[in-house]
């Protein structure tokens, strides 16, 4: 299983999930490392930043709907300051 997966949703699935609901993340331009003892679901906002994993990089921007796996350890690259509506599963 992929430990990092994102999609464009549309929103229908925006606001069958309550995702405008959900709690809201800001960071600024940055560089950091950090891993997942939970999974994380997570709708950006706005801002661009990078994720560098085992798995590749994945450019990550506004409108997009990421889940980082449980398990997942990683590199962020904040290129434009990133907020996020975000919600953890426990799995």
């Amino acid at each position: 299983m992929k430990k990092l997966t994102y999609v464009k949703p549309d929103e229908t699935f925006v606001r069958q999930k309550g995702i405008h609901q959900w709690p809201v993340w800001e960071k600024e331009e940055s560089d950091f490392h950090w891993s997942y003892d939970i999974t994380e679901e997570c709708y950006i906002l706005e801002g661009e930043f990078d994720i560098l994993t085992d798995e590749g990089v994945f450019a990550i921007g506004k409108g997009d709907f990421v889940t980082f796996h449980k398990g997942l350890t990683c590199r962020w690259i904040i290129r434009k300051k990133v907020r996020k509506h975000y919600n953890f599963i426990n799995d």
